[in-house]
């Protein structure tokens, strides 16, 4: 259906309301890059928490036409990836927010830096460019990783990733 404009025929046919978000819904998504979020309305796949902030937001796909997982915070992005079997996959994307614009850009090619207050405490903010201080997708994922869960995230028995 996504192929063409939809006629007046199917459009009556498709049940009002979620019928038709659904199956426009469908056409949006072009299998690779990051997905359009309904800010403030979605939850992240790793807290549970409302995505309402493009500045520190996140989204992975392990491959080409799979999910577009989304996050409220970065860092819950790494930590999701890093208890992912296919994290290292050469498919895997991962987008994140640029924390002055809140537009999306490669994950893999941005820079960090720390002393942000994003939603969920991992306080890192991405640039598209290296700036004093950035670090590196490698190396930033190493920080997250290493710290593990803030506080807001998990309970003290599911501890670090």
């Amino acid at each position: 259906m996504c192929t063409g404009s939809l006629n007046r025929r199917q459009v009556l046919a498709l049940v009002p309301g979620l019928g038709l978000t659904v199956a426009l819904g469908g056409c949006l998504d072009k299998g690779t890059g990051p997905v359009a979020v309904k800010w403030g309305k979605e939850y992240c796949d790793y807290c549970g928490m409302i995505v309402d902030d493009p500045r520190f937001a996140a989204q992975i796909r392990e491959k080409p036409g799979a999910k577009a997982w989304k996050f409220d915070d970065l860092g819950d992005g790494v930590l999701f990836l890093a208890k992912q079997s296919w994290a290292d996959a050469p498919t895997v994307e991962f987008w994140v927010g640029d924390v002055e614009k809140g537009t999306w850009m490669d994950g893999r090619t941005a820079w960090y830096r720390t002393g942000f207050k994003s939603p969920m405490g991992h306080g890192l903010g991405a640039t598209p460019d290296q700036r004093p201080g950035a670090m590196s997708f490698a190396d930033m994922r190493v920080l997250v990783t290493g710290k593990g869960s803030t506080s807001r995230c998990e309970t003290p028995a599911e501890g670090k990733s």
